[in-house]
């Protein structure tokens, strides 16, 4: 046994933990530098993190792991993290319009998806009901890692962009609720659920997660912000720690934890705590590395010698998925909301699988379910093929659907004072090709009272403009606003980027 599998052991050795730390530093240094990489190429960084996973194992380096309990175990550890850190930088105003529609396709998209599916590989790939239904829960979630790492890079509207963030937030809960049911069923000597008693089973599951995440996550906040000391680290420390305590309690009660922990994220991320820097910043961190150990592990799990067996399966479940599936779910969720058919077709294009569903592939592993091994590899094969077929596309497809805004603003996070005191917000906005911001002088702006405009970077240099200051394509602007005015600001700046200066003319 090598000394990755045995940290898990009570004979680990000094010399054991020196060969971990040294390979553990230098693949955290790797998959650091490797972030640029995935900049470049559009991808996400997961597939380089998988790479170096598959690189380690039996067919690179020679570090034997098989132990899918564990990967099963530390997955789910990971994924709490990667949820956290979602909810934790997911600011309320950009997702709240987006919230019913994203609710309908996490869970009635789920099931059209999922069904979808399972009829293509039980017809196509000749496959039981059950190992069909079993495929189609694991592939159908979108992926929270990929989708915030990729989407925050697209300048997209935030009715969109919030969809989408929601919507993978959401949607692990119930997939996870369905795999487990469906991995037992298939086991022999499992019991088999009616549809309804799981469907109810669901329900209580995704409602008592609910309480227990807005709960926990509102009382701790207020408790955090009575007791807790001046120290941002330690105020991070707790922070997170709530959110994980979301996900304990709520599998010790056997509601879903995952959506308890997503919950509990986004309210401690939007309800005003000091020191919000900080704890965003933090993690942020736990979320990375949570991602770059949790794709590594996969990588080492999966045995590449055995992967090109289920090539040809993976692209015909991944085809009906990006063609039909998804698209058929996107629309019966989204029809009653009115949401305008680009949008429908740049959801349906940006479901991005990740880490998720080759976490869950695993569970079938654990429990023993026959063709397992098939399984996982034919959903480690269709996560990689598929996100690069669709990641580097989703600039190139929001574009020409028109979707794509001129004038692209972020919240700027300054960690040497704290803004919440003094009850300021800095954006930074972002003058696209086409904006008709071009040519428009700062006063004509015609901010609120309370924000300025305080920096503009224009060809990789700064200045403080004046007044008449002329904005061109391709600058970049500081905006400092007091918080009370800041969506009057954002909502001004897009007025006059979409109509020009006389944008708001009577």
């Amino acid at each position: 046994m090598t000394a990755l599998a045995s940290i898990t052991s009570s004979s680990m050795t000094l010399d054991d933990l020196t060969r971990v730390l040294l390979v553990g530093s230098l693949v955290l240094l790797v998959a650091v530098a490797a972030v640029r990489l995935s900049v470049r190429s559009g991808l996400p960084s997961l597939l380089i993190y998988l790479g170096i996973g598959v690189a380690l194992g039996n067919a690179g380096a020679g570090i034997e792991f098989d132990d899918a309990s564990i990967t099963r175990v530390l997955g789910y550890a990971a994924l709490v993290l990667i949820l956290a850190e979602g909810g934790l930088t997911t600011s309320w105003s950009n997702i709240r319009r987006s919230v019913a529609p994203a609710a309908v396709l996490s869970t009635v998209g789920v099931v059209v998806s999922l069904l979808v599916v399972a009829i293509a590989a039980y017809n196509l790939l000749e496959l039981s009901w059950t190992i069909s239904l079993l495929i189609g829960a694991i592939v159908t979630s979108t992926d929270a890692a990929a989708v915030f790492a990729v989407l925050r890079n697209v300048p997209l509207p935030k009715r969109l962009s919030g969809t989408l963030e929601a919507e993978s937030g959401f949607n692990d809960a119930p997939v996870v609720i369905l795999v487990v049911a469906f991995a037992a069923q298939g086991t022999p000597g499992g019991e088999v659920q009616a549809w309804y008693v799981l469907l109810l089973h669901a329900v209580v599951e995704l409602a008592g997660g609910a309480v227990v995440g807005i709960g926990l996550g509102w009382l701790g906040g207020e408790l955090l912000r009575r007791v807790a000391g001046a120290s941002s680290a330690l105020f991070s420390i707790g922070v997170v720690a709530l959110t994980v305590l979301a996900y304990a309690a709520g599998a010790a009660l056997h509601v879903s934890g995952f959506l308890a922990t997503y919950l509990a994220a986004l309210v401690l991320g939007n309800m005003g705590l000091p020191n919000r820097t900080g704890f965003q910043s933090f993690g942020t961190a736990l979320g990375w590395l949570a991602q770059i150990g949790l794709f590594v592990l996969l990588g080492l799990l999966a045995d590449p010698y055995r992967l090109d067996e289920q090539l040809v399966n993976a692209i015909t479940v991944g085809l009906v998925l990006l063609l039909v599936a998804r698209p058929l779910s996107v629309v019966l969720s989204t029809v009653w909301f009115r949401v305008p058919w680009r949008d429908q077709a740049f959801l349906s294009w940006a479901g991005l699988r990740g880490a998720v569903p080759v976490v869950l592939a695993t569970v079938p592993l654990v429990t023993g379910t026959p063709g397992a091994e098939g399984i996982f590899d034919l959903v480690f094969m269709l996560v990689v093929v598929f996100t690069i077929v669709q990641a580097p596309t989703l600039p190139w497809v929001a574009k020409r659907l028109g979707l794509t805004e001129q004038v692209h603003s972020v919240d700027v996070d300054l960690e040497s004072t704290s803004l919440l005191e003094i009850g300021a917000d800095v954006l930074q906005v972002s003058v696209g090709a086409e904006s008709r911001l071009h040519g428009v002088a700062v006063f004509e702006l015609r901010l609120p009272r309370g924000a300025n405009v305080t920096l503009i970077v224009r060809g990789g240099e700064g200045f403080v403009p004046e007044p008449h200051t002329t904005i061109r394509h391709g600058d970049r602007l500081l905006v400092v606003t007091t918080s009370s005015v800041r969506a009057r600001t954002e909502r001004r700046i897009r007025e006059i980027s979409r109509g020009g200066r006389l944008a708001g003319w009577p």
